[in-house]
């Protein structure tokens, strides 16, 4: 293998830039050359990349999104067009390609892989931590550091004016980052879309703390949460209970932002396995991280899965310290 390829599909996550560079930089130790197709499936599609070296990804482990990049390409859907990529792939001597996404960038890359025998590896890069077989995915980290840092911030202006805030944040089938961010951020409550706490509890609890002299609350709630959202939410509890609130929907910031060190560790680990995997002729595989350490996962298993549900032993937790 003399020749390789590198995209990211899907929603951009931090820390692809830093599998990137170790993609290439652990290539180049190999004697092998990478290009980065540019905009996901869509520059595989179209057949358009650039050329990447060591200095080419040079200073880009601190920076968040994706160089080369990212866009969802329903056109990949169709076996005729995933033909007419394998296709090009061949005639520009692309032998093997990492992809960095999430369950959907990875049914591409494993359909490419079973209709046209192109040697494939993924790497989990999505903020939401929902790919199964991995324990942690790229950008995770650094969303709910995001989403903590924000809601201290607020913390700040509910203890001074005794507002309390209802803060949204992503996770529309996932409600990994609402419960680590509101165990993180002592959260009075967290809402999430693999339980539901109606809100006539949550008043409840809320009330409870009050009375015991808690001044202002800060609830987290993931987007995709069943009573409607942050914003449902925080309408049904005050219907039930005469309090102040906000609603803050911190949205896309959490995207963005210099990746962790977490992350940046992490798409390093992964980026480096995933190339050493297509060396060894590995094909169809994950580069995750089990018990923390980067392993290869079969990509067949990885989309036959739902990702594991939520740790609700630190909801119960959060819960159980909230003031």
């Amino acid at each position: 293998m003399q020749r390789i390829g590198v995209l990211t599909s899907g929603g951009d996550a931090p820390g692809m830039n830093a599998a990137i560079r170790a993609i290439v930089r652990r290539a180049w130790h190999h004697d092998i050359e990478v290009v980065g197709y540019e905009d996901g499936y869509s520059g595989l599609v179209e057949g358009a990349y650039r050329e990447l070296d060591n200095r080419s990804v040079g200073n880009v482990i601190q920076r968040g999104g994706t160089i080369l990049g990212t866009s969802r390409c329903a056109e990949f859907y169709r076996p005729d067009v995933r033909a007419l990529a394998a296709q090009r792939m061949v005639a520009d001597g692309i032998k093997g390609l990492v992809v960095i996404g999430g369950d959907g960038s990875f049914r591409g890359a494993l359909e490419l892989a079973e209709e046209h025998g192109v040697a494939v590896c993924g790497i989990p890069g999505t903020i939401d931590n929902d790919v199964w077989g991995t324990e942690e995915t790229l950008g995770f980290d650094t969303a709910v550091n995001t989403a903590m840092q924000a809601i201290d911030a607020l913390r700040d202006t509910s203890e001074s004016t005794g507002t309390n805030f209802f803060v949204e944040v992503m996770g529309r089938t996932s409600g990994a980052i609402a419960l680590y961010t509101g165990l993180a951020a002592g959260a009075a409550g967290v809402l999430i879309p693999e339980t539901s706490e109606p809100p006539i509890e949550l008043a409840k609890r809320l009330q409870r703390s009050i009375g015991r002299g808690k001044r202002s609350h800060i609830v987290v709630v993931s987007e995709g949460d069943e009573a409607g959202g942050a914003f449902g939410v925080a309408h049904q509890v005050a219907e039930l209970m005469d309090i102040e609130f906000r609603v803050t929907v911190l949205g896309h910031t959490q995207r963005g932002g210099s990746p962790t060190a977490r992350d940046r560790i992490i798409a390093t680990e992964s980026g480096v396995l995933a190339v050493d995997a297509l060396v060894a002729g590995t094909y169809g595989m994950m580069a995750g991280m089990q018990h923390r350490e980067p392993t290869l996962v079969p990509l067949a298993d990885v989309v036959a899965h739902r990702h594991s549900e939520a740790e609700l032993d630190k909801l119960r937790l959060a819960m159980e310290l909230a003031g």
